[in-house]
């Protein structure tokens, strides 16, 4: 892998150390380590393990300096042939997010602050995998910043236990009882508190010395003077020194016998805490945050309230006069830090969170209706999955009136559900859903709908690669588009033409639905209460098409007749449709009252509608959804076109009869027309004849 790392500076501090820990391991495991950033005093120990440093302006927050870094960060992408950039800290992440977006590289990110819920600090939940260094920013970064738990990734902060001589407290204490707080100072550090508090021990230990080990950047000069003042305040000048920035951590903590951790807020986890065990040094520290992951209060170290000095105090002062704590504790952290928290498990678990980001790919298919072509989709779907099998979660986003026809399929991950006529509907409930799916982090996106909702939602949710027909209604916002010459094409191959550019064919033309027993057992109950015996044939009629759609129904007249004449023939009939046929079933009914006919209208699901259709020996539908239906339970179907060209809209089917009309005005597309003579022409012998074709097959 070709991993490049970005940060604002390489001078001493805890990301920096963690930065070059890991470009060394990457190098040493063969693979190519890149670091980005505005130098420091690490780079000659980064580029003298084989890593390779680029120098960029990217520590700058403003805005100007981070668009112009987009483009200069590209480049490098490019020449390295970079796979993965790992941003870790957020003026460099915004840098790398657009770059990555225009090169379509992976990017991750790793939290290495408590942020503020600010726009600013959102780019760094933006990434395919955030790290995180401990469960409190692991639970800011899901309740605060909405990243999804399944791109959360903890790797806590190691240490090289290389680099550092592990000695028991009592073999080194001497004349004086050295307590070092190490650190950036800046009020977050809680450096006040950490004096007023050696202010109670120097009245405990008369040998006391304190080391404040760190420097405060420029922008908090005061404060140091702050805290020196407070030194002399309290008569701690003798016995305290400020020692500035230190390279040299390991040999400071051979001197220390304790250390002092008194930040007064979150801390993302206190790097200083398991580098001060990894060389057998008591620590105290404040319970904040990522910290008490790393100490077990009385067995690792000992653990006091923020802004308590008095609690600090008396914590370092046991550990002065308890030997035996000391020992004990000192101990007990080291096999924490050895099993936990060393340099080899971070290398190894980041490689992991690497690995897993460039194999693991969720694909995101649309698909919002109607029924029937929901139905259609499912032979796309199967194609798909057998296209992307192993690391590819795939999703499908459907309507809420089609979810039911899908809740089992076996080739998509997950279902997702989008309520157009309640909460997402208009246009901010497309812009709310579509920020869920951009939590969702779709690697590619497959438009089947093709219409405008659909080409906003998938543009919505930041795939970098989105497929589907440039048909002007917002094809614009797709990146991998086929024009749609709207040439009569059936309805698979139409959906096919998407998918060849994935490389994937249309091998197998049949449509599945997956109803379950209790779909099953429920139609069977429901024949069985209308006197249905087993060996009895049951012809199917679906009474219209849709509301919108009257040019598609065959007249009631032709519906009475036929049914008349099948009954003739000791031919059940099953009369099926939504709710609104049922004042239409109820006519024929009405006129056929010496009939044994069933009569489902509005009594079935889908899934309960397909075990029916497929009890069927024949069924009878105009073009509409159980026609799709029938097709695939592999039901003998007659299908009675008029205002719709069969050649688009056919479905899948070795058994069938196609029953329409060859007139100048057919097709004609519209939804209401005043003598629908395409569907009056039809006779009832010629659905007649049909059945008879099909029941001797």
């Amino acid at each position: 892998m070709n991993i490049l790392q970005i940060l604002p500076e390489l001078n001493v501090g805890g990301v920096e150390t963690g930065t070059v820990d890991l470009a060394r391991y990457l190098v040493r495991f063969g693979h190519k380590a890149v670091v980005v950033s505005n130098g420091g005093e690490l780079v000659k120990m980064l580029e003298s393990c084989g890593a390779k440093h680029y120098q960029l302006p990217v520590h700058k927050k403003s805005f100007f300096s981070i668009v112009k870094n987009i483009p200069a960060l590209v480049d490098i992408i490019k020449k390295e042939e970079i796979d993965i950039v790992h941003a870790r800290s957020r003026a460099p992440a915004w840098i790398a997010f657009f770059a990555c977006r225009i090169t379509g590289r992976v990017f991750i990110t790793t939290c290495h602050g408590y942020y503020t819920r600010h726009f600013f600090s959102f780019v760094m939940g933006w990434a395919k995998r955030v790290i995180v260094l401990s469960n409190v920013i692991g639970r800011h970064m899901i309740d605060d910043f909405g990243v999804p738990n399944e791109r959360i990734r903890m790797i806590p902060r190691s240490v090289d236990l290389t680099k550092f001589q592990f000695t028991y407290p009592d073999k080194k204490r001497n004349r004086y009882f050295n307590v070092g707080i190490i650190g950036r100072i800046t009020p977050l550090k809680g450096h006040l508190y950490f004096i007023k508090a050696m202010a109670y021990v120097a009245k405990e230990i008369p040998d006391l010395k304190i080391w404040i080990i760190g420097d405060a950047p420029v922008s908090r000069q005061a404060y140091k003077e702050q805290i020196q003042i407070l030194v002399k305040r309290l008569g701690l000048a003798s016995c305290t020194q400020f020692l500035g920035t230190q390279r040299d951590i390991p040999q400071i903590l051979s001197h220390l016998d304790a250390v002092v951790l008194s930040t007064v807020t979150h801390e993302a986890f206190g790097r200083v805490i398991i580098e001060a065990q990894a060389a057998g040094v008591p620590v105290v520290a404040t319970s904040v945050g990522g910290v008490v992951d790393i100490i077990d209060d009385g067995r690792t170290g000992l653990l006091v309230p923020p802004r308590e000095p008095l609690s600090m105090a008396e914590a370092v002062i046991k550990i002065y006069r308890q030997p035996l704590l000391a020992h004990v504790l000192a101990k007990n952290a080291y096999n924490k830090v050895k099993e936990k928290y060393n340099v080899e498990l971070m290398v190894k678990s980041t490689l992991q969170v690497y690995e897993d980001a460039l194999t693991t790919r969720k694909v995101l298919i649309i698909k919002f209706s109607s029924l029937g072509d929901i139905t259609l989709s499912t032979a796309a779907l199967r194609a798909i999955r057998n296209k992307f099998r192993e690391n590819y979660k795939i999703s499908l986003l459907v309507s809420e009136e089609s979810k039911d026809a899908l809740m089992r399929c076996p080739y998509i991950d997950e279902l997702l559900v989008a309520n157009f006529k309640g909460k997402d509907n208009g246009l901010g409930g497309l812009l709310r859903l579509g920020s869920v799916l951009r939590k969702k982090d779709f690697d590619l996106v497959i438009d089947l709908q093709n219409n405008r909702k659909s080409h906003l939602l998938g543009f919505l949710s930041l795939s970098p690669e989105r497929y589907g027909y440039n048909n002007k209604k917002l094809g614009f916002l797709l990146n991998h588009k086929i024009r749609d010459d709207r040439r009569p094409i059936d309805p698979l191959t139409h959906q096919f033409r998407i998918l060849k550019m994935l490389g994937i064919e249309l091998e197998e033309r049949k449509l599945e639905l997956w109803p379950s027993r209790e779909d099953q057992e429920y139609v069977e109950e429901l024949l069985s209460a209308q006197w249905l015996i087993p060996t009895q044939r049951l012809i199917g009629i679906n009474i219209s098409a849709s509301i919108r759609w009257q040019t598609k129904s065959w007249p009631i007249s032709n519906l009475v007749k036929l049914c008349e004449e099948l009954e003739r023939r000791d031919l059940r009939i099953v009369l099926t449709g939504t709710q609104q046929d049922a004042s239409s079933a109820e006519t024929i009914v009405n006129q056929l009252r010496d009939k044994k006919i069933i009569n489902v209208c509005g009594k079935t699901t889908v899934n309960q509608l397909a075990c029916l259709i497929r009890r069927c020996a024949v069924y009878i539908s105009a073009d509409s959804s159980p026609l799709h239906i029938a097709s695939a339970v592999g039901t003998p179907f007659i299908a009675l076109f008029g205002p719709t060209d069969p050649a688009r809209h056919l479905p899948p089917a070795s058994r069938y009869v196609l029953i329409r009309k060859d007139l100048e005005c057919a097709p004609c597309y519209r939804p209401r027309c005043r003598h629908k003579r395409c569907m009056c022409l039809i006779t009832v012998d010629e659905v007649l004849r049909a059945i008879q074709e099909l029941l001797q097959e």
